[in-house]
């Protein structure tokens, strides 16, 4: 009900920036979102939305790009992000310095499949590796977040399997009170254009 209260309060300014950068996104051609896959609460799939920021064929660059340089596939394998990302438009690199592009997700909070604050969804093909990698439990039992502790904490300077250690804390010690502590902080974080 508060996740529902607080997008009721958060449409009426979240809906012009999106279309506003939606129709900036489209100047190239592509399209203004970007829909993918991603692992919910019970580890059920859902559609999550985002202002796109790479270029339109990033899954296939991506391929050959870690075809053509070993370091980089064993970057990509390892963090599931690349520091220097060609396929980050230049537009995409603003919206994800200030997690503009991330906004279209307060649709996924009033479907159910997200909440303001928990675990960032990870992809589907992320699953086997955060597993894999142990003690991932919390993950499963709860809604991911568009905000959160990683988002907050490590967001840019951890490894993608440190996110297991963030989101089993923030399992074993939620509260409405931290929820708040987490939103509070994050438009901080926001305001220091530290997002990536």
């Amino acid at each position: 009900m508060a996740d529902l209260l607080a997008c009721a309060f958060l449409l009426p300014i979240c809906i012009p920036l999106i279309a506003v950068f939606w129709l900036l996104i489209r100047r190239d051609g592509g399209p203004g979102f970007f829909l993918q896959d991603r692992v919910g609460r019970n580890g059920e799939t859902f559609k999550c939305y985002k202002l796109r920021t790479m270029v339109v064929n990033a899954e296939s660059v991506l391929d050959e790009m870690c075809k053509k340089d070993p370091e980089l596939a064993a970057e990509w394998k390892r963090d599931q992000k690349l520091q220097i990302d060609p396929r980050i438009t230049r537009l995409g690199a603003f919206m994800r310095k200030t997690s503009i592009d991330e906004l279209p997700q307060i649709f996924n909070v009033l479907t159910g499949d997200m909440s303001l604050v928990g675990p960032r969804p990870m992809l589907t093909n992320q699953r086997e590796l955060y597993t894999s990698a142990g003690g991932g439990t919390g993950y499963f039992a709860m809604r991911p977040g568009i905000t959160g502790p990683w988002q907050v904490d490590g967001r840019g300077e951890t490894a993608f399997v440190d996110r297991i250690g963030y989101d089993n804390r923030y399992w074993a010690e939620v509260s409405f009170g931290k929820d708040l502590s987490y939103l509070a902080r994050t438009v901080k974080v926001l305001l220091r254009q530290t997002g990536a």
